[in-house]
């Protein structure tokens, strides 16, 4: 089974060393148009540590929007979220198990329809449901395509090209924004593949406006479809300027919600910063602060 999944990616592009990027610590693995059957090819990146054997196992880290990770002279907007500074730096201390990370880029054009959660959409009224999926998500909800990307694609490649736990306990997801809402349907929809998620800036509005329902259809989604407080972890977060500005109002919502659920401190968290925007910048200062809770054990 195992040369036979070897087979199957053949086609991908051998890794190589990310040359290009400028890291702190560990290096990048490039695995080039890695291809798929539910959505469109992209890059995956895969950070190591320093030290990176494959005599002992490594817990492994999900993210999102992966190109915007690791050296802001690579992105769009000259931020990062600073992933090899603060993953070394926390594993130098000890603070962390080890771990490595997988970014996953979005694809431009149908970042909305990939991360928006797919079944949410039917708990939005029947006209607007048909509207939203026209017009913001190009006529493709594909976040359960997506979803099906990372866990029967993705995640067997990883497991199978690396030395690494492969249980929910040791696997955790991540992403800010849209990314914040993809992270906490994959925790949803897969909890016994992603045991913990962290979402950070979580666009609970699921369109640039206030008075919309969508925040109402993510909680009656997750109302429905939470699962039950156990070893599985999950964060939250936001801040008080710019577009996190629309949040905190939501974001109450869902506490009170997974209060409702059984979730305590134990396995669950929000946090607000106020002052903090909507960027890479302030994602990349606080980024330590949902590791420790997901992964501190």
């Amino acid at each position: 089974m195992k040369n036979a999944f070897f087979l199957l990616f053949a086609f991908i592009t051998v890794a190589t060393q990310a040359q290009n990027l400028k890291l702190a610590s560990g290096s990048v693995q490039t695995f080039a148009g890695f291809s798929s059957k539910y959505v469109a090819s992209r890059n995956l990146y895969v950070w190591l540590p320093d030290g990176y054997t494959p005599k002992k196992k490594y817990a492994v880290l999900y993210m999102h929007d992966g190109q915007m990770l690791f050296d802001s002279n690579s992105t769009w907007n000259k931020q990062e979220w600073g992933v090899d500074e603060t993953l070394g730096r926390l594993l130098k201390q000890k603070k962390i198990p080890a771990c490595i990370v997988v970014g996953i880029p979005n694809t431009g054009a149908f970042r909305h329809a990939e991360y928006f959660p797919q079944k949410a959409l039917g708990y939005l009224p029947a006209g607007q449901k048909e509207n939203f999926i026209k017009s913001a998500l190009k006529g493709q909800p594909l976040a359960d395509k997506y979803l099906q990307f990372l866990v029967t694609e993705v995640k067997p490649f990883i497991d199978s090209s690396f030395s690494t736990y492969t249980d929910a306990a040791h696997t955790f997801i991540a992403g800010s924004s849209m990314g914040g809402l993809i992270s906490m349907y994959a925790f949803c929809e897969y909890p016994g593949v992603f045991g913990n998620a962290a979402c950070l800036s979580t666009h609970w509005v699921g369109v640039f406006g206030q008075n919309n329902t969508y925040p109402d259809a993510f909680r009656a989604y997750m109302a429905d479809y939470l699962p039950a407080p156990g070893k599985n972890r999950i964060y939250f977060d936001y801040g008080t300027a710019t577009l996190d500005s629309l949040y905190e109002p939501h974001q109450l919502k869902i506490d009170a919600l997974l209060q409702e659920k059984g979730y305590t401190s134990r396995n669950w968290t929000t946090r607000k910063f106020p002052g903090d925007d909507h960027s890479e910048q302030a994602w990349r200062r606080r980024l330590s602060i949902p590791l420790l809770f997901l992964m501190k054990r």
